[in-house]
């Protein structure tokens, strides 16, 4: 692929887009929720997925949580998830590919997740992904998708322009917090329907089905010659 001197960079959602996950995760709210006499339908974790703890639970509770509330309940769920890693995470299909030829083509990537930091670091250890990555960037601590805060960090560590920067997203709130931070976008469908991400630049089923000519046209560059 021939490259013009701007640095592109693709920046990763990590769950539902690198790492197939969504099961482990909704388990691990159910297990949490269960020991408090709240059920969790998976209904109810589809609307709150790709969104921090804080914005989980005051979705699910029906307000925020007080800080010790959220302290407690996010360390159960994230160590239950953790500690159920090994033998039940795998990369999504296509994403192997995808991260090789990015890699190949001199952009930079980085991941950009409401997940914990520590899960982040674990999940890309367990799928042996890391060397990718120029930046692995949780917004645990940051205001949540759909503000772009993780988004801008992340092409910040990677010394990208935002509008040189795509993320790749499987939920509402980041494809609305990637559009937020003038990023492009592209969807994938592994958790949600195409309806619930209208707002991407791209749409596609999996990440089998993302063409090197839909890159080339969603970023405006030439074919090779």
């Amino acid at each position: 692929m021939t490259l013009i001197m701007r640095k592109y960079a693709i920046l990763w959602d990590m769950d539902g887009v690198l790492a197939d996950s969504t099961r482990l995760h909704y388990l691990s709210w159910v297990n949490t929720f269960e020991k408090r006499g709240i059920e969790i339908t998976y209904e109810m974790f589809t609307h709150t997925f790709g969104r921090n703890n804080r914005a989980v639970l005051t979705d699910i509770l029906g307000r925020p949580p007080a800080e010790e509330e959220l302290e407690e309940i996010a360390a159960e769920k994230e160590n239950w998830f953790r500690e159920n890693i090994p033998g039940n995470m795998d990369l999504l299909p296509g994403v192997l590919d995808w991260l090789k030829r990015f890699q190949a083509w001199g952009f930079a990537q980085a991941v950009a997740s409401s997940a914990p930091q520590e899960n982040i670091e674990i999940q890309v250890d367990s799928l042996k992904i890391r060397s990718f990555f120029g930046g692995l960037v949780s917004a645990a601590n940051l205001p949540g998708k759909p503000d772009p805060a993780v988004f801008l960090e992340a092409a910040r560590r990677l010394g990208a322009k935002p509008a040189d920067c795509v993320v790749m997203e499987d939920a509402p709130a980041g494809v609305e917090g990637a559009k937020n931070g003038g990023m492009k976008c592209i969807a994938v469908l592994t958790t949600q329907k195409a309806s619930a991400l209208h707002g991407a630049d791209l749409i596609v089923d999996r990440l089998t089905d993302l063409t090197e000519n839909q890159m080339r046209k969603l970023l405006g560059l030439n074919a090779p010659a």
